[in-house]
């Protein structure tokens, strides 16, 4: 690959959450103190949503990794799970035992002994859904009914839901408004602006251990942020396939013609671009047919 030739140590641009990469932008760092403060608070439910490829699920883990030890974490990746399935990768994430077939009741009953448990030891419980637009409405009324453990002085189980827009359509359901009323925290995450992408770009080759000049060119970047709107990962993806394209060549420097070369080998970027192309052929199309149906009418 192009490392050893642009003088990296690693991958500047993979798409695989790595918190040394973590940038704190206004938004992102405004993020992560919103989640910091919410969990010191002891509020029950915390919500962050974003559109695909802002950065949820690095959010997620620079969260987890800031938390002291005075916190039991749990992470589930993938919350699309019936109820007593959450309960059970939940018990799994804590270290909580569970003997086989056990009933719902049962569970529920365990998982609550093990929060009052922690909660004499003085330890906070932190759980955090990725993709949590995903989840049945049964589990999210599960998840509910646990978080209604708590002292007077606080809630013994924190949630964390971190999803796309979607997760705030299904919050909307009357059958989790008893829910929806406890979210006293939530955070939209934004993409970047045009300089905060050029920045983004330097921060991630600076910590891939890149020492020398612009790398990218000045028009390769604002392709890359025409392209990508900002997004994050879709960045990453251009970014890294420029790269492969100029490094190919026996270039130094990234430009605009190996941005261009980056998007015809982007799927969604292309079939965009062919879409687009459809839609205004189209109107045109569209617009020639009034053309003459007004010429024929007028001149009749």
């Amino acid at each position: 690959m192009y490392l050893e030739y642009f003088g990296l140590r690693e991958m500047p641009f993979g798409i695989t959450p790595d918190t040394s990469f973590f940038l704190a932008f206004n938004t992102y760092q405004e993020a992560l103190n919103t989640l910091l403060v919410a969990v010191q608070t002891g509020e029950g439910f915390i919500k962050i949503t974003g559109e695909v490829g802002t950065g949820k699920t690095l959010l997620c883990r620079k969260f987890l990794a800031s938390l002291g030890s005075e916190y039991v974490t749990a992470y589930i990746p993938n919350p699309f799970l019936e109820p007593d399935a959450l309960l059970l990768a939940l018990a799994d994430e804590l270290g909580v035992p569970q003997g086989e077939g056990r009933q719902s009741h049962e569970l529920f009953k365990t998982l609550s002994m093990a929060l009052v448990g922690f909660a004499g030891q003085g330890k906070q419980v932190v759980v955090c859904l990725d993709e949590a637009q995903a989840m049945p409405l049964e589990s999210i009324e599960a998840l509910r009914l646990l978080s209604n453990i708590e002292t007077e002085k606080r809630k013994l189980l924190q949630v964390v839901l971190f999803g796309q827009p979607e997760l705030d359509l299904k919050l909307r359901n009357e059958s989790v408004r008893q829910l929806t009323q406890r979210i006293t925290y939530f955070y939209e995450l934004g993409a970047l602006s045009r300089q905060e992408t050029e920045y983004y770009l330097a921060h991630r080759l600076s910590v891939a251990g890149y020492t020398g000049g612009q790398l990218i060119d000045k028009s390769a970047i604002s392709y890359l942020y025409k392209l990508s709107h900002g997004i994050p990962r879709l960045i990453n993806i251009l970014a890294h396939k420029a790269m492969l394209v100029a490094y190919g060549e026996g270039s130094r420097q990234v430009t605009l013609r190996h941005v261009r070369a980056a998007r015809r080998d982007t799927m969604v970027l292309s079939q965009n671009h062919q879409h687009l192309k459809w839609i205004m052929a189209t109107v045109i199309v569209v617009i020639a047919g009034l053309g003459v149906g007004f010429a024929w009418m007028l001149f009749r």
